[in-house]
Parts: C-alpha cells; sequence; structure tokens
C-alpha cells in the first residue's frame, strides 16, 4: 500500500510540475506577444516621425587626385587610405567631370557599388572662392556667394539671402541658408552642379516644382584694376575759350 501511495504522490508531483511549466510558459508568450504589440507600434511611430525628415545615405568618396591620374582613369587618394583607380569614360562622356584635374586637388566622387567607374567627379578646389553674378535687381553691382574651406558658406553683397553652410551630397551641392523675413529658419536647399570651370560656375535647383526652379550662373570674382591718376597731365591746348 505504501509502495502504491507513493508512486500515486509521485505521479501528482510530476502532473503538478508539468502544470505550472505549462502555465509558466503561457504567461511568458503572453508578456512576450504584449512586447513585441508595444515594440512594433513604437517602431512604426519612429519610422513614420523619420520618414518626414528621411535623408539618404551619403555615398560621396572624398579624397585627392593622385599622380596617377591620366586621361581616361582617376586614380583617387581616399580619405579612408585606399587608393582607387577609377575609369571616367562614361562622366567624361556626360559632362560629369567637374572643375577639371590636377594632382593634390580635393575631389568628391560619385562610383558604382564595384568602385572600379567614377559616374560624376567634383573639383572641391575649383569649387572654392567667391562667385558673383550681376545684380538682377539694377545690375549695376554685383552679388553672390562664398564658398569657403570647412563647409563655410557668406553672402556677398546680399541682404536677403544669408547663406550659412555647403556640402555635397550624392554629387549634389546643398546649401543651407536664412531668407529675409523668414525669422532665423534654416532652409535647405539642393542643386544640379551644371557646370564648374575656373572661372563660371552654374547650378539649378533640383526637388521642388518647375515654377520655383532656380538656375545661377556665377562668374569667379576679380578685384577690379584700378586706375592710377597721378602722374597725369592735362592735354595742352591753344583754344582761347579753354584758357583762363
Amino acid at each position: 500500500m505504501k509502495s502504491d501511495n507513493v508512486t500515486m504522490y509521485q505521479r501528482k508531483l510530476k502532473d503538478m510540475k508539468k502544470t505550472m511549466l505549462f502555465g509558466m510558459l503561457v504567461v511568458g508568450l503572453m508578456m512576450l506577444g504584449s512586447c513585441g504589440g508595444k515594440q512594433q507600434q513604437s517602431g512604426g511611430g519612429e519610422s513614420s516621425s523619420s520618414q518626414g525628415n528621411f535623408m539618404p545615405l551619403d555615398r560621396t568618396i572624398y579624397g585627392l587626385c593622385g599622380d596617377g591620374t591620366a586621361m581616361n582613369t582617376l586614380e583617387l587618394l581616399t580619405d579612408n587610405g585606399d587608393t582607387l583607380v577609377l575609369s571616367m569614360i562614361n562622366a567624361q562622356e556626360a559632362g560629369q567631370v567637374l572643375g577639371g584635374l590636377q594632382a593634390g586637388d580635393r575631389l568628391a566622387v560619385m562610383a558604382n557599388d564595384e568602385k572600379t567607374e567614377a559616374t560624376e567627379v567634383i573639383n572641391l578646389n575649383t569649387l572654392l572662392g567667391d562667385w558673383v553674378m550681376p545684380d538682377p535687381i539694377d545690375g549695376s553691382s554685383e552679388i553672390g556667394i562664398r564658398i569657403k574651406e570647412g563647409g563655410v558658406a557668406e553672402s556677398i553683397e546680399m541682404t536677403n539671402i544669408i547663406y550659412r553652410t555647403w556640402k555635397i551630397v550624392n554629387g549634389k551641392l546643398e546649401i543651407i541658408s536664412i531668407r529675409e523675413g523668414g525669422g532665423d529658419q534654416e532652409e535647405t536647399n539642393l542643386y544640379d552642379i551644371l557646370s564648374l570651370g575656373a572661372d563660371t560656375l552654374c547650378y539649378k535647383t533640383i526637388g521642388k516644382p518647375r515654377d520655383e526652379e532656380e538656375t545661377f550662373e556665377y562668374n569667379r570674382f576679380k578685384e577690379k584694376p584700378k586706375i592710377d591718376l597721378r602722374g597725369l597731365q592735362l592735354e595742352d591746348t591753344q583754344d582761347e575759350f579753354n584758357k583762363i
């Protein structure tokens, strides 16, 4: 009898353990599902809020133009310490080698996934400097933008637009500015660089309605030669009328 009672007790104890384990498993699954649901809701909220401020991953490669650069190939000494040899044939045919190439110049380059071909090359040394155009209001003065090292941008003889910063993002020129009457709210604009030379810069707004698109055509600012009037003499004349 004692043996039977012990056996029954052991069975009941096993059944109780199974029931407790099952219950704990159910509770654990319910808690996990609840947490998962909260995480999904939280994640969805973050993704929706981040979509409004979505910034694409910048794939621009920065580096220096190497001595091995030739007519159709670019040797790029990247900021990461790599040396890339990129074909420029397609970029040249598309007019996407901007600002010329000279060994030692700093470049911003867009390349294919295999990093064997450059799709766009921007010479940042050429981009730096003071760029001006005739004032569209009266044409008697010049206005423009000063593009400086370190991503600093400044306005030239402009009060309605105050330029703040610039950078290259995926081959596009990004400029942050503040407009007159807009308070201190910064405005970010992207531009497609159409041409860049030693003395010319042209870019066009992108990502805006067609009626809001603008094209900016600049020339590099040059000091106007000063005329030295010292040493000039008035022409002698025999005209009695002009004599005192």
